[in-house]
């Protein structure tokens, strides 16, 4: 570790670590270098759903960028702050004891300030004293991934920027996986066939006087205006992946009659309710930790903001099924809904209809 004393600030609270302290070396370097592949959400990036052997070390690059983004159906844009370029960015996928050595590149097109706290991190402010980067920088990271769940990462350069840069899409997870596994609430293995990744995202855009929203150079432009409509709590848009419809028609998540489908889900700023239309939580780890017993068979289920939770499911009947926060004021006007398009043969058994709507 650089001796020299490193500080962060969030609010008016200040720490840092001191160059008087002594340093207990990593067990990092015995282990093997990997390189994790990164994919765009709803997408996770190659893995192995149970591992024997060592850890390893997991290398992973991020690249910070600032960019324009259509985030609803009518156009408006949203300055964006990212990670690889998406809202939420992209998936980190290790197991409970692997190491991650994460390197953060803020390009040169960048403005502002940026880092990355990340909640399965262990002190430093989640990494973010170790990473604050200006544009044409970057930073590298190691921790080890001790505890098994999902976990919100997010930029926090500090003070209100934090909430800002949250808000303007600078936020994604990590899931960290048993090395031998998911448990069911009995501690019978589990494993899924498919994997989606929802990070739900609330904007804050302004609006003209005459109702229109508003649209600005950069994100430094977009500050003063966004951080008034911020400060009323009430977000213009709340939207699964970035823009509204981002999962639905032709990049609606797919799967098919008895898939166990695993949905990792985040909000890095406000509670959210998922609930799958037509089908249930038949697993659900509301709080994120995998050694955790999960829940069973859920309708609807919270996570709070500032968090990730994941939930599975054998789907058992095909068709459209609608993924949503069951705050339906969100998911019908704000946009937070999905669409899972399920493929297979339809079983009367479970569900059937007798009479067609007609005049009585």
């Amino acid at each position: 570790m650089n001796r020299t004393v490193i500080l962060a600030v969030v609010g008016t609270l200040t720490l840092g670590i001191s160059a008087a302290q002594a340093d207990i070396p990593s067990n990092a370097a015995q282990y093997k270098h990997v390189v994790q592949e990164m994919v765009p959400p709803p997408f996770l990036p190659k893995h192995e759903q149970v591992v024997t052997g060592d850890p390893v070390v997991v290398e992973v690059n991020l690249d910070i960028i600032e960019k324009e983004s259509i985030i609803d159906n009518i156009g408006t844009v949203a300055q964006t702050m990212t990670f690889n370029g998406t809202v939420p960015g992209p998936m980190i996928v290790v197991h409970e004891g692997d190491y991650v050595q994460l390197k953060v590149t803020s390009v040169k097109s960048n403005k502002l300030v940026h880092n990355i706290d990340l909640h399965a991190v262990t002190g430093a402010l989640g990494g973010g004293e170790f990473t604050m980067v200006a544009p044409g920088q970057e930073a590298i990271i190691r921790f080890k991934a001790t505890k098994a769940g999902v976990f919100v990462y997010h930029c926090a350069p500090g003070g209100v920027m934090i909430p800002y840069h949250v808000v303007s899409g600078m936020n994604g997870a990590i899931m960290v996986l048993p090395r031998d596994g998911l448990k069911d609430n009995k501690g019978k293995s589990l494993t899924y066939d498919r994997a989606y990744y929802i990070g739900e995202q609330d904007f804050y855009i302004p609006k003209t006087e005459d109702g229109h929203y508003k649209q600005y150079a950069s994100p430094s432009f977009a500050m003063v205006d966004t951080m008034k409509v911020m400060a009323t709590n009430n977000p213009s848009h709340v939207v699964f992946n970035g823009a509204e419809g981002a999962l639905t028609g032709a990049n609606a998540m797919t799967a098919s009659v008895g898939d166990k489908v695993l949905f990792i889900h985040s909000q890095a700023n406000r509670d959210t309710r998922p609930h799958l239309i037509g089908g249930h939580g038949d697993y659900v780890w509301a709080g994120g930790s995998f050694n955790d017993a999960p829940q069973t068979n859920l309708e609807t289920w919270s996570i709070a903001g500032g968090a990730a939770g994941a939930m599975m499911y054998e789907f058992k009947q095909p068709g459209l099924y609608a993924y949503v926060n069951h705050n339906l004021i969100d998911a019908a006007m704000k946009g937070a809904a999905a669409h899972v398009q399920v493929r297979g043969e339809w079983n009367n058994d479970l569900l059937e209809q007798i009479e067609k709507p007609t005049p009585y």
